[in-house]
């Protein structure tokens, strides 16, 4: 079947982009290459990818494409499902043979309740979904097709047995040239990489059972599964000779240092060809990793540190020890790796005082940059069932982001009140980033790059915008 494979238009700034956990907008605008669509784009003859946010599509924009199709796929997740399901059934009214299918997390842990609340999608592909949609455009029986949800001739919601994870890594196409086909790659961009960059996954799965993550929990499994380190520098290869201007590629497996002995080895194959790259890490690489890995071109690490509280990460079973995490820091500095570091405020335990610590430590730490999010029990994680069974989470009126797309706080504690969750993140960041030696380092920077100051003062303005935006929200918040 002639497939187009859509992230659907959305509001302003929106960053759901497959690579992301959440779907919000960020303090300062970035986009995610659609890589869980690209890959089924890959497998499917005759596909069309359309990542409609960052090429500013809308919906009109991107009705006309349904006459010209015989199915379309849309990766959705809780936050957006609701603004998903009314664009499918806007392309559905101007097709109405059109079959409509959904991917995403939301999906793969709450079949039934996807396809009862949406009676215009048709099917909806659960887990690990690159084959099975492959299967359907190929028009096999949706009987017969594993890890299928479907609505059947009588309108009978059916689940078909589920599809065996996916082994062997190297049997999936690179997505990369479904981006150089399909995606204008300089609209993509990150605040802490280089512009232009590519991001691409070299694995699935995660070791680390953290309670929130939403992807291990439901899609990518708790056991890192990977390409060759040859078939990634294949693919590298493709990508450095076809992206015209290219600054840096991101590696987004979940945790790419999961397997050092592998990670060094594309370290030192990525060192032979010159290429300057970035990818997400635990905060307990050895530092002689480090250095093999900065040796081979290796710039910026994203570290989700989440807390500087030790009860706060056992709470959520991160396995990581302050200690561990503060030499990592330190050894990456003395390196000249740079950090990117993630936190998240409201986890089981948090209270006042640890908001504190961990503001603290982030200011020990110091990594280059830093996002604070807001803990968001997504259905289908541990932390979503703890929550609701503790009351910290009214499941039954639960929002994770507001009207406009900023993240609203959903976990409360007695102790702890939405909003003082809510407030505590614009805290963080003043905190953080208003103090000399922080603001000296910045000047700095932009002083030796004229690109850089361009950018950051874009940027500047960008994250005093969405103080405003986050102030609006806090007061209507308090109002109701």
């Amino acid at each position: 079947m002639r497939t187009l494979f859509l992230q659907a238009p959305s509001f302003d700034g929106f960053d759901g982009g497959a690579g992301s956990r959440y779907q919000a907008k960020r303090e300062i605008k970035s986009f995610w290459f659609p890589t869980w669509l690209a890959q089924p784009a890959a497998l499917v003859e005759k596909s069309k990818l359309v990542d409609a946010p960052p090429h500013k599509q809308t919906l009109a924009d991107v009705l006309p494409m349904a006459k010209q199709h015989d199915m379309v796929v849309l990766h959705t997740s809780t936050p957006s499902f609701a603004s998903d399901v009314k664009v499918a059934e806007a392309l559905k009214a101007e097709n109405p043979s059109l079959k409509v299918g959904l991917i995403g997390a939301k999906v793969a842990v709450q079949a039934m309740e996807s396809l009862r609340d949406a009676p215009v999608i048709d099917f909806v592909a659960r887990n690990e979904f690159d084959f099975t949609v492959k299967d359907v455009a190929d028009g096999m029986d949706w009987s017969a097709i594993k890890g299928l949800s479907y609505r059947n001739k009588d309108g009978v919601i059916v689940h078909n047995a589920e599809r065996p994870i996916l082994e062997d890594m190297d049997s999936l196409p690179f997505v990369s040239p479904i981006y150089r086909r399909d995606l204008e790659y300089q609209k993509y961009f990150i605040g802490y990489l280089k512009h232009p960059y590519v991001s691409i996954y070299t694995g699935r799965g995660c070791k680390s059972r953290c309670t929130f993550c939403l992807w291990p929990q439901t899609v990518g499994g708790h056991r890192y599964r990977t390409r060759s380190v040859g078939n990634v520098i294949e693919e590298i290869r493709y990508i450095k000779g076809n992206f015209p201007g290219l600054k840096e590629i991101f590696f987004d497996d979940d945790t790419f240092t999961d397997d050092l002995p592998r990670a060094e080895a594309i370290a030192r194959e990525m060192g032979k060809l010159g290429v300057t790259w970035s990818c997400n890490a635990k905060a307990n690489v050895p530092r002689e990793t480090l250095k093999v890995l900065k040796d081979g071109g290796l710039r910026l690490l994203l570290v989700g540190y989440e807390s500087g509280n030790q009860q706060i990460l056992h709470n959520i079973k991160k396995g990581m020890r302050i200690e561990v995490a503060k030499k990592f820091s330190k050894d990456c500095a003395e390196l000249g790796i740079a950090i990117h570091g993630t936190f998240i405020l409201g986890l089981p335990g948090e209270t006042k005082e640890t908001i504190e610590e961990t503001i603290r430590f982030a200011i020990e730490t110091n990594p280059h940059t830093l996002q604070v999010s807001l803990a968001a029990p997504y259905p289908g994680t541990f932390l979503f069932d703890q929550a609701a069974r503790e009351g910290w989470l009214d499941t039954a009126n639960t929002e994770y982001v507001d009207a406009h797309g900023v993240q609203i706080a959903p976990l409360a504690y007695p102790h702890l009140s939405h909003t003082e969750i809510f407030d505590s993140v614009e805290t963080f960041y003043r905190k953080f980033y208003f103090r000399a030696p922080k603001i000296a380092s910045i000047c700095g920077e932009m002083i030796r790059d004229r690109q850089m100051l361009v950018r950051r003062l874009r940027e500047g303005v960008e994250f005093f915008g969405f103080l405003r935006e986050r102030a609006k929200a806090s007061a209507q918040q308090k109002a109701a």
